[in-house]
């Protein structure tokens, strides 16, 4: 479960808010780190390594479990920022998972390759990265109820076994 979430993106564009929806609607509790970013033109390659880079060394300090990379759709010229080497270095290189969710489902970037994880858009990624909290309550709820019963049939066995045990030793030996 992460605790907090870097979003290595542009502060302003639509990803941002939808990732940020999404976390809300699912885990309301977990905290996003906005990592801002140029993610088109000519100095978005290495503003992006840059920052995948900076995020993996603080991850510790900052408390950061994840990163998501995103930016949403565009041409091939938009995206190209994230086929650079030093995006995929980056990425390969982080000490937490990183999760690639640039463009649209139909396209792909050499991030996308490197990456822990591929995303097909970033409300996906923030699918993937925040789990929905009740779903989890009740899995755990289930768990519980189920090792509940074990431990019950455990007991009642060992009970048994007891039983059988003073039994077949003669009432000298039942107290």
């Amino acid at each position: 479960l992460p605790g907090c979430v870097a979003v290595v993106t542009s502060p302003t564009g639509a990803v941002i808010r939808d990732i940020i929806h999404v976390s809300r609607r699912r885990d309301p509790s977990c905290q996003i780190l906005v990592v801002p970013t140029k993610v088109q033109g000519a100095e978005a390659a290495a503003d992006i390594a840059a920052a995948v880079e900076s995020i993996s060394g603080r991850a510790e300090s900052l408390g950061v479990s994840v990163t998501i990379v995103a930016r949403g759709g565009g041409s091939l010229e938009d995206l190209w920022g994230f086929n650079d080497e030093r995006v995929a270095r980056a990425i390969v290189s982080s000490s937490i998972p990183v999760v690639s969710a640039v463009g649209h489902e139909t396209d792909f970037t050499i991030a996308d390759f490197v990456a822990d994880c591929r995303a097909p858009t970033p409300s996906s990624a923030a699918e993937v990265v925040f789990p929905i909290q009740r779903d989890l309550v009740e899995r755990i709820e289930r768990a519980r109820c189920r090792m509940c019963q074990w431990i019950q049939r455990d007991v009642d066995n060992a009970r048994y076994r007891l039983q059988a045990a003073t039994s077949s030793m003669g009432d000298g030996y039942a107290r």
